[in-house]
């Protein structure tokens, strides 16, 4: 599509039609100290091939992943994507398609988003899924909401070792209601620590497997003691693949998973569009947002697919509605359902098995390492590093090096002294052998 300029008399007939003498009338409402003195210094015009020769130019001074050993992780994965997803979420009846409002005309639409939901129930261990969110970070937000209407208490204690970015998430979305947040520093996370912490006012405890360090846990005994005071437990889980191998959230007995579907089916792009799953227990299914898919049968007796649950802003009154939310990330839920139908359960167990074997591997050479600790004691591919150095700096001579060694903490946590030196690992099965071995013979010329 062309950008196609207005003339400066289109400009005049259209401010004439609305009633108005110049364009900064459209912002008298704009408090003056707000508005800029000067214009922006960017160039007020190009050609289109001058444009794309500058943004092409732009593009090239980012390192791609795929273009070096790459480490990074902390809630975006990179794993290998086959093109048969790409070849289909391109068709034109799925990349174009919207709303299922009438299933007479949406049967393809629904029947994927109904095996969506059955597989992100299969590999939380819950008894029904809703048609996605946003992604991992707006699904966490919603799942405390959430427990608020099923328990009707408002008291959400939220771990210490819950990815910090979904924290605010969290923050923001009871930003203005009356939900009380116990948020717990990251030492304190432990099973331990958060069921002394449970009262007759509890809502949920939100906590994260792997947490975001990368260690794992067994939440059953927290699920126990919250049950017990009839309040909800929501494990957040932010590399979907770990489910491949790690006791799911439904077998340590959670009542609401929230997840980043990301790692199935949807590769990085600077940052998404991504997936968020939400997964809860029958009993709770008309306390879930979003929409929920199912499997009917028409007038004569053949199987279909309907809307079943739709508790948004639109369908009914904005008060009574379950949820404001207004979509579902549908393109990104048919690429992660097209993935892990190619995979099969056999193939996403292999896979998580070939992610933790490969991260077993790279943490065993790193521990060779002078001045390097891995400090977890489990992990799934996923870990925490302490150098005898800043892990920042680290990771741009890591950079300079053509490798790109990890997401150091401080980022995340910038007023966190102890979060300094410390540096997140993570390893997929798209590293090599040789990329190991590059980021092992670097890190040891930068600290020993």
């Amino acid at each position: 599509m062309r950008y196609l300029p207005l003339s400066q008399s289109d400009r005049e007939q259209m401010l004439a039609k609305i009633g108005v003498d110049h364009i900064d009338d459209l912002f008298r409402d704009v408090p003056p100290a707000a508005l800029l003195e000067e214009p922006v210094t960017l160039p007020t015009h190009m050609s289109e091939m001058a444009l794309d020769r500058d943004f092409r130019s732009m593009a090239g001074k980012n390192t791609a992943a795929g273009s070096v050993p790459f480490f990074c992780g902390a809630g975006a994965y990179r794993h290998y994507v086959p093109s048969t997803v790409d070849h289909l979420i391109q068709r034109g009846e799925f990349l174009t398609a919207y709303t299922p409002y009438q299933p007479e005309i949406s049967q393809g639409t629904l029947q994927a988003l109904y095996e969506f939901q059955s597989q992100v129930a299969q590999i939380t261990g819950m008894d029904v899924a809703n048609a996605s969110m946003y992604d991992g970070s707006t699904a966490c937000g919603e799942a405390v909401l959430m427990a608020r209407r099923a328990s009707r208490k408002k008291k959400a204690i939220l771990s210490g070792g819950l990815h910090p970015q979904y924290l605010e998430v969290v923050k923001s979305a009871t930003k203005f209601t009356d939900d009380a947040l116990v948020i717990n520093p990251t030492s304190r996370h432990s099973v331990e620590d958060l069921v002394d912490q449970i009262d007759d006012e509890t809502s949920c405890v939100v906590v994260q497997n792997p947490d975001f360090f990368g260690n794992l846990q067994d939440y059953s005994t927290l699920a126990e003691a919250l049950h017990a005071q009839n309040a909800l437990l929501i494990v957040v889980v932010t590399e979907v693949v770990s489910l491949g191998a790690v006791r799911s959230p439904g077998s340590m007995g959670a009542d609401i998973v929230a997840a980043e579907g990301q790692s199935i089916g949807n590769g990085l792009t600077f940052g998404g569009p991504y997936v968020g799953l939400l997964a809860t227990r029958q009993k709770f299914v008309r306390t879930m947002p979003g929409r929920v898919c199912g499997e009917t049968v028409d007038a004569d007796g053949k199987r279909g697919f309907v809307l079943t649950l739709s508790t948004r802003e639109q369908h009914i009154r904005r008060e009574k509605a379950t949820s404001n939310i207004c979509t579902n990330a549908g393109l990104c839920t048919l690429a992660f359902t097209i993935h892990m139908t190619l995979l099969g359960e056999k193939g996403f167990r292999h896979l998580a098995r070939l992610n933790h074997a490969k991260a077993v591997k790279l943490a065993d050479k790193i521990k060779t390492i002078d001045g390097v600790e891995v400090i977890n004691d489990s992990f799934f591919n996923e870990f925490t590093v302490s150098l005898s150095c800043s892990a920042a700096q680290v990771v741009e001579d890591l950079a300079e090096m053509g490798v790109l060694g990890g997401v150091p903490l401080s980022r995340l946590y910038p007023k966190d002294p102890d979060m300094k030196n410390k540096l997140l690992v993570a390893v997929t099965e798209t590293v090599s052998d040789a990329d190991m071995d590059r980021l092992v013979s670097a890190l040891k010329g930068l600290v020993e």
